[in-house]
């Protein structure tokens, strides 16, 4: 189970909040917490990359539906700015730029931070692009979680240069228009009095230096068209449709920027037996005659294995029996469904000569006559008290 906080609550806005909305609680949130607001504070150091966190799965369209339908869960294993993810503030200084480089918000700050901050370098590179790939799952493997390991083709980091897009370290020279800061500042007059405004380096587009000399092998883009072998643990109780993203796991920025995001969409695979409703799980069962008259005992599949149960003398056809706890996993939640079993009494197509005179003789016994009880509820009460 997840300890991690709402992203919702932790930047203080409805989920019916706006994209405006939510980078502006962002910025509020981001300004109380800050490094340089709060130096050798772990706490708020802490409270500023949950926070980031949060914005960075509330910003992005695609991973806020996700977050909206499954919680924390949806976001799979994508370790985040505070879950262990690997991103310092450096990163999120280079992510948000937009966030911490514009007007007043980025005038205050500017020069306190060297390496992401409003007065240093954005960061190196573009940031690559996320990637989508399917994944189909068996029940069992929905039921218990899944590793998978996948081949999955992308840009990687340019191994000649390691990334960075030049022929060796020498071949950088400082940005002659933004002097190697990465941005470029506007002070304007206003009635209110001078207003600083920090916009990115149009010339090194924020990295604060240019290449004199490109990596032949890349071209200077840092990156080239390869393949990676990509570890993703799958949590139970995942859905058809479900959406997981792993952090990083994209395709490689260009000249050293941060890799985009790997998205995992979940197929299921069809089972032979079973089908799933929610985290339930329906199974059809067909028995004779003479075992609905008679009661008999039987193996049923279920998504772990088989389970025995007892069919009682004079079960009806349309008779559920529930199997509590049989069902799939919640991924948010420690509830677990149940597997539900309809009886069909299965009515023989032909007959031979002797087979037809016996149900002959019994046609007109009064024991073979529909005759419910009262009490016996039917197929949409059935169904009701299932899902009530």
């Amino acid at each position: 189970m997840s300890t991690k906080r709402d992203y919702y609550e932790i930047l203080g806005v409805a989920k019916s909040a706006s994209q405006d909305e939510i980078k502006k609680a962002y910025r509020k949130v981001a300004m109380q917490y800050h490094p340089d607001r709060n130096p050798d504070n772990k706490e708020a150091e802490e409270k500023f990359k949950e926070a980031a966190e949060a914005y960075e799965v509330l910003s992005d369209t695609d991973k806020r539906a996700q977050y909206d339908r499954f919680g924390h869960a949806g976001m799979g294993n994508r370790g985040g700015f505070g879950g262990g993810g690997g991103m310092n503030m450096d990163d999120i200084f280079s992510n948000f730029g937009d966030i911490f480089g514009d007007d007043i918000f980025g005038s205050f700050f500017g020069g306190n931070r060297g390496g992401g901050g409003a007065g240093g370098r954005r960061g190196r590179g573009t940031r690559g692009s996320n990637l989508r790939v399917k994944i189909k799952l068996t029940y069992e493997e929905i039921a218990k979680g899944a590793n998978k390991k996948i081949k999955v083709k992308k840009y990687v980091p340019c191994s000649h240069c390691s990334g960075l897009g030049a022929k060796d370290k020498n071949a950088f020279q400082t940005c002659g228009t933004c002097g190697g800061s990465g941005q470029v500042r506007k002070v304007t007059q206003t009635f209110l009095g001078q207003m600083q405004t920090v916009t990115t380096c149009p010339t090194c587009h924020g990295e604060g230096q240019t290449i004199t000399s490109k990596c032949g092998h890349c071209k200077g883009e840092g990156r080239v068209y390869g393949e990676e072998m990509v570890n993703i643990d799958i949590p139970a109780g995942v859905q058809e449709g479900m959406q997981l993203s792993l952090s990083g796991k994209g395709n490689a920025g260009e000249r050293g920027g941060a890799p985009g995001d790997l998205l995992i969409l979940i197929e299921e695979e069809p089972h032979p037996e079973l089908q799933r409703d929610g985290l339930n799980v329906a199974y059809d069962l067909y028995i004779s005659f003479p075992d609905a008259v008679f009661g008999t005992s039987l193996e049923v599949p279920t998504i772990d294995g088989k389970a025995k149960i007892k069919i009682p003398a004079g079960t009806q056809s349309g008779k559920i029996f529930r199997l509590k706890g049989k069902g799939f996993p919640s991924v948010n939640s420690y509830e677990k469904g149940d597997q539900l079993i309809h009886v069909n009494v299965w009515t023989p197509q032909q007959v031979n000569g002797e087979e037809k005179a016996f149900l002959e003789k019994v046609q007109s016994s009064d024991n073979f006559k529909p005759n419910p009880e009262k009490s016996e509820k039917g197929f949409f009460e059935k169904v009701r008290d299932i899902f009530s």
